[in-house]
This record gives structure tokens, sequence and C-alpha cells, in this order.
């Protein structure tokens, strides 16, 4: 039998399936938002119970990141993500037969937990197939599809809302895009030491360019990764910084409207924080991957980067006291640009600083603890805004990523995988 070609640059192919993936993951959930008005009618639910969708989904997705991330290091990545994305595929179309509230949350529910495995599953991808000074760029590339998709989900269900004149039929489209996803992502995925179509030369620069061996032993126990402060340092700054993100992307129309602009108006900005993200991402890593390569430390290029986001996301505050529509557009282009990049480096961190057979499992942590604190700011931005304003809670986002900055400089600190090892031993 002949040998199969190889193909050139194929890490980036691999990244590409990764940044796929991540736009279907995006619009599965967008879906429930763009025909929310109409599911609402249709059931005759307020606000206030259609939110209970909204939780059921959010509580499966933070909950399902940790075991998701230790079920991706024990299975690896072409079977986890294989399953992982025909399971949350039948689950968001299953919501075209949902009959009330309670059917409802539960499917919501069952696609939280099935989409909680992309993010882990992504970063240990990168972290098998990209070289240190790549991954920030990998990482970019693949957390650029939550924008991407975010953007493409209103026009993809509106025109298929238009051509079936229901709501059900547009749950079934938007969950096939999983299931045309996975005989791809077979046909391409497999471990670099194994890939009989990847280079010698592709194969050697990414296996030498890994700060972490690849091996079984590098699954370590939940006790001792918790006993670390990196891998607290990459848990805390990600749950205070999410939901800095969807603030921004939950409550951006809600609050231009309390500034007395209608959403008609408004149109086109609610294309900003998207199109800002989607520029954070390559900044964040492209800025990281550059130091690196002109002779930064990894440790280093990547808490330059986080510093100068940081920084910059803190600028949301500015917003309690603008009414200038421009100047409000500005100030969360600038945020949310400043909040992917920052988002990309930690996205990165779990890659850096820990053995493969972790990764999923500590970005996993991380993403559980972004899930809970997310809900909890969502329902304190509810009714803080509701009693008193927007205002302090502009003020109390722009305070909180200066926290976790400090937390990255404290925690995170560049060690060997023996010492790091030993520490907990």
């Amino acid at each position: 039998m002949p040998a199969r070609r190889e193909i050139r640059h194929l890490r980036w192919y691999i990244g590409v399936l990764l940044f796929l993936s991540t736009v279907i993951n995006y619009i599965d959930p967008q879906t429930l938002s763009v025909l929310a008005p109409h599911i609402k009618s249709e059931f005759g639910w307020d606000n206030t119970t259609f939110a209970l969708l909204i939780v059921s989904f959010r509580a499966a997705y933070a909950i399902g990141q940790t075991l998701a991330g230790r079920f991706l290091d024990i299975v690896g990545i072409r079977k986890g993500l294989t399953l992982s994305v025909a399971f949350y595929s039948a689950s968001a179309m299953l919501a075209a037969l949902a009959a009330g509230l309670r059917s409802f949350c539960f499917f919501r529910f069952l696609l939280g937990l099935g989409e909680a495995a992309n993010w882990p599953g992504a970063t240990k991808t990168v972290s098998e197939w990209f070289p240190r000074q790549e991954s920030g760029w990998a990482v970019a590339l693949f957390d650029s599809g939550s924008a991407i998709g975010g953007a493409v989900a209103p026009f993809l269900v509106f025109w298929a809302y238009y051509q079936f004149h229901s709501w059900r039929p547009v749950f079934v489209l938007t969950g096939a895009l999983g299931l045309l996803w996975i005989p791809l992502f077979r046909l391409m995925y497999r471990k670099p030491e194994e890939h009989p179509r990847l280079s010698i030369h592709e194969r050697k620069l990414i296996l030498t360019g890994r700060t972490s061996p690849r091996s079984d032993q590098g699954r370590w126990p939940y006790r001792k990764l918790l006993r670390l402060p990196e891998t607290w340092g990459v848990i805390l700054s990600k749950s205070l910084t999410d939901p800095v993100w969807f603030f921004i992307t939950d409550w951006f129309a809600i609050y231009l409207v309390s500034k007395g602009y209608r959403p008609e108006q408004s149109l086109l900005a609610f294309w900003v924080p998207f199109l800002a993200a989607d520029i954070g991402n390559f900044v964040g890593g492209g800025s990281s991957s550059y130091l690196i390569r002109r002779g930064w430390t990894v440790e280093r290029s990547r808490k330059f980067v986080a510093a100068i986001c940081g920084f910059a996301m803190s600028l949301i505050g500015a917003a309690a006291f603008l009414n200038s529509f421009s100047w409000l557009v500005a100030v969360f282009a600038v945020s949310t640009l400043a909040y992917a990049g920052f988002s990309t480096i930690i996205l990165a961190l779990p890659a850096d600083l820990f053995p493969t057979g972790s990764v999923a499992t500590v970005s996993g942590m991380s993403g559980t603890g972004a899930g809970i604190c997310t809900i909890a700011a969502s329902l304190l931005t509810g009714v803080v805004s509701d009693r008193y304003s927007f205002r302090p809670v502009l003020l109390s986002a722009s305070m909180v990523p200066l926290i976790a900055l400090a937390l990255v400089w404290i925690l995170v600190r560049q060690r060997t995988t023996a010492t790091r090892f030993e520490a907990t031993t």
C-alpha cells in the first residue's frame, strides 16, 4: 500500500478544525437567544421564567467543564471530542421537541453538559499540536470562533426561521452542524506522534517545541493540582474575568436602552463586542508568540500581555460616566478587545504550566469557576441595575480585571514539570 501524502503545516489544519468547532459551539446556544421572542410568545413566558432556560444551560456548562476536562485527559481528544460534539448536537436538536418549561430546561441542561468539553478539548489539543512559541496564535485562532459564531448566529437563525415559519426546525438545523463537523474531524485528527500525514520535519518541530512531555504519567490527581498556586492562578483569573465578557454580551443592549438609545438605532453597535473580541484574540495571542520568538521567556511574555490587557479591560468603568453613543461603544470595544487578549493568555497557561495529561483537567476546572461566577454576576447585575443603576456594576467590573491580573502575577510561575510535581508530594 503506498504511503499517504504528507500535508504541509498540518498543525494549522488542526487549528482550523478547533476554530470551526468553536463557531458551532457558540451558534447552538445563541439560537435560543435569537428565537427568544417567538418562544416566549408561544409559551406565554415572562423574562423571569425564560431566565430559567439560561440558568439551566449555564449551570450544566459550569459543572460540565470540570467533568469534561478529566474525561478528555483520560480518553483522549479524538474519541472525547467526537462523543461530546455528537452529544451536544443531539441535545440541541431535541429542543425542537420541547413541550414546556421542564422539557426545555432539561434539553438546555444536556446541551450545556455536552458543550462544556469544547474549551478544555481545544486547550489540550493546542498543548499536543503546537510548540510554545506558536501556542498563543493557536489559542487565538480557536477562541476567535466564539466571536464569529456569535456574529453569524443571528443571520443563520433568522434566515432559517423565515424559511420554515417555525422555531422548531431551526434547532434541528443548527444542531446538525456539529454532526457535519465530526466526519471531518475523524478524518483529520490523530496525535502528532501517530499521524500518518505529518511530515518528519513538522513532527520534530512540534515535539521539541512543547515544554511539557506528553505521557500518561502527566495525568495528575486533583489533590496534587489543587495544591499548586499555578492551578489557582488559572482558575481564579478566568473566574473573575469571564463575567466581564458575559456582562458585555448579555447586557450591552439593555445598557444602551437605559441610556436612552433605541435598539433600532444601535443595531450595528451589537456587532462591536464580537468584532473587537475577534481582534483581541489575535492581538493577545500574536503579541505573546512574537515576544517568545524575540527571546522572551514564556512566563514573561504571557504576563506582559496580560498586564496590558488587564489595565485596558478596566476602562469599562468609564462607561458609567459617559452618555455619548460613540464614546460608549468605543469604551465597550476597547474593554472587549482587552478581555479577549487576556482570555487568550489564560487559555494558553494550562499548556504552558502542566503536562499534557492534565491540561484539559485544569482548563475544565477554570471553566467551572468561570461558569459559577458568571451565574452569580448575572443575578447580581439584574438586582443592582433594577434597584440602583448600572453604574455600580460598571465600576465593579473595572476593578475585577486588576484583581485577576494581580493573581496571575503572584500565583503563576514557570517551573519545570518535575519541580512542580515534587512541590506537591
